[in-house]
C-alpha cells in the first residue's frame, strides 16, 4: 500500500511500548506494580507520558508489552486508554508475556518482546515502528523523528539526549560523525566520545528507536535463531546495525515539546526513589522544568470522577493550607499545613499535621500531629498520629527505607511493623 504523498508519517507508524520491567531500584514502590504503572505528577502514571507523546504525535496504533506484575498497568490501560476505535483504524493492544511462542518462554529481552508478537504487528499494516520505553518522563513529537528517519535513509534512528560528557558514563553512548551517523555504540563507557564540534557533551541513548518494519522484522527473525544473542535491542540489535548498516542519531532537543515556559529539553528517568521524589517535587517549583499545564500537548490518563480539593479550619496553628504545592481532586487538607508537596487524588491530612517536600500517592491518610519532611508515601498508607519523619536519620532508617540523600519511603507494611514493635 503506497502512502499518500501528504500523509503524516505517524499515520503509517505504530508505537511498540516496552513496559515489562520491574524497576527494582524503586524498591517497595514496585512490589505490587511494574515501574511504568507507578504514579507520577498528581494524577498520571509514568507510562502515560510515552503513550501521550505517541497520541499527540498522530500515532493511532499502539501495543504495550507487559510482563512483571502487570495487573495494575493493564487495569490502567483499560480504564484510561480504552478510547481507541478499530473502525477508525485505531488500536491499542496489551501484549502480556503469554507463552505464545513456547510454553517455557517469557519475554527473554526487549527485542524478543517484539519478536514474539510479529504476527500482531503484521496485522496492523504499518510501515514504521517506533520502539519506546514505558518508564521515562518527557514530552516529544515522534513525527519529527520519523521525518528524519525517512529523509536520512536510516536503517534505525535512535533518540539521543545531549548530556555533559562525563555524565554519559551511566548511559549507552553514541559515537557519531558530523552527519549524525552512529559510528560506535558503547555501553557505560569510562571515556565517552564527544559530539563533533562540541567536546563537552556526548549523546546518550533514550531507548527510543525508529525502524522500517520490514527491515526490523527480518532482523528479529534472524536474531531469534541466534543461540548466542540475549535478544535485546541495546545489546544485540543496535550494535549489529551500527557495525553493518546505517544508524542515525536523533537529538531529543530537535523534537522535544516545550510550551514556552520550559527553558531546556526535559527528560527524566525516575528509576530511583531519589529521582522519583525529585521529579515530582520539581513540579511544585514556581516555573517547573516540565510544563504539565500545556493544553496543546496534554498528558492523557485515567481520570476518576472525584469532587474538588477542600481546605478547612482557619485557626492559628490549625489552618488548612497549601503553599507551592500540587493538590489533586478529592483531597481534604483539614487544619494542616502542606508546603512544597504533591498530594495525589484522595489524600486526607488531619489537624495539626505538617507536610513539607512530601510526595503522597493516592488515598494517603495523615493523622493528627504528624510531621513529615522529605518523604514518599505509597498508595493508601495511613500515617499514625504524631509520627515524625525527616528529622532524625537514625530513627527514620530504623522503621522506613531511607536513601543516602535523606529521602524516606514509607509503605503500609513498614508502618505496621513499627506499630507492632512499639506495641
Amino acid at each position: 500500500m503506497q502512502p499518500k504523498p501528504n500523509a503524516r508519517l505517524s499515520s503509517q507508524a505504530m508505537a511498540f511500548v516496552l513496559a515489562g520491567g520491574r524497576g527494582s531500584r524503586l524498591k517497595e514502590l514496585t512490589d505490587f506494580r511494574a515501574k511504568p504503572a507507578v504514579y507520577f505528577g498528581g494524577k498520571t502514571r509514568i507510562i502515560d507520558f510515552a503513550l501521550s507523546n505517541a497520541l499527540n504525535s498522530g500515532i493511532r496504533k499502539m501495543a504495550i508489552a507487559t510482563q512483571y506484575k502487570a495487573h495494575s498497568l493493564i487495569r490502567h490501560m483499560q480504564r484510561g486508554w480504552g478510547f481507541f476505535r478499530a473502525e477508525r483504524n485505531e488500536y491499542l493492544d496489551i501484549l502480556p508475556a503469554s507463552q505464545r511462542v513456547s510454553e517455557s518462554k517469557w519475554y527473554l529481552g526487549t527485542a524478543d518482546a517484539v519478536t514474539q508478537n510479529i504476527d500482531i504487528v503484521d496485522s496492523y499494516g504499518i510501515k514504521y515502528v517506533v520502539i519506546l520505553a514505558g518508564d521515562h518522563i518527557y514530552k516529544m513529537d515522534y513525527e519529527i523523528m520519523l521525518q528524519q528517519h525517512v529523509s536520512s535513509g536510516a536503517d534505525v534512528t535512535i533518540g539521543c539526549l545531549t548530556v555533559p560528557r562525563m555524565e554519559a558514563v551511566a548511559f549507552g553512548v553514541m559515537g557519531v560523525d558530523k552527519d549524525m551517523r552512529i559510528t560506535d555504540f558503547l555501553e557505560k563507557p569510562k571515556d565517552p566520545p564527544a559530539i563533533p564540534g562540541d567536546p563537552d557533551h556526548a549523546l546518550a541513548s533514550m531507548g527510543i528507536y525508529v525502524f522500517d518494519w520490514a527491515f526490523l522484522r527480518d532482523l528479529l527473525i534472524k536474531d531469534a535463531e541466534d543461540p548466542n544473542s540475549s535478544h535485546d535491542f541495546g545489546n544485540d540489535i543496535i550494535p549489529q546495525i551500527v557495525a553493518g548498516g546505517k544508524a542515525i542519531a536523533h537529538k531529543f532537543a530537535d523534537s522535544c515539546v516545550k510550551s514556552g515556559l520550559e527553558t531546556e529539553p526535559y527528560w527524566r528517568d525516575v528509576g530511583t526513589v531519589d529521582a522519583f521524589w525529585q521529579a515530582n517535587i520539581d513540579l511544585t517549583d514556581f516555573v517547573p522544568k516540565l510544563d504539565i499545564y500545556d493544553q496543546s500537548w496534554p498528558i492523557w490518563t485515567y481520570s476518576e470522577i472525584v469532587p474538588p480539593a477542600k481546605f478547612i479550619h482557619d485557626q492559628e496553628g490549625r489552618r488548612g493550607m497549601a503553599v507551592s504545592s500540587l493538590v489533586s481532586g478529592d483531597c481534604i487538607v483539614s487544619g494542616s499545613e502542606v508546603r512544597n508537596s504533591l498530594l495525589f487524588t484522595g489524600c486526607r491530612t488531619h489537624s495539626f499535621s505538617s507536610l513539607e517536600y512530601v510526595v503522597a500517592l493516592p488515598s494517603v491518610v495523615v493523622n493528627r500531629k504528624a510531621e513529615l519532611t522529605n518523604c514518599v508515601i505509597d498508595r493508601g498508607v495511613v500515617i499514625p498520629e504524631g509520627l515524625v519523619v525527616g528529622q532524625d536519620p537514625e530513627v527514620d532508617a530504623k522503621w522506613f527505607r531511607r536513601t543516602e540523600s535523606g529521602i524516606v519511603l514509607i509503605t503500609q507494611d513498614m508502618v505496621n511493623a513499627r506499630e507492632r514493635a512499639l506495641g
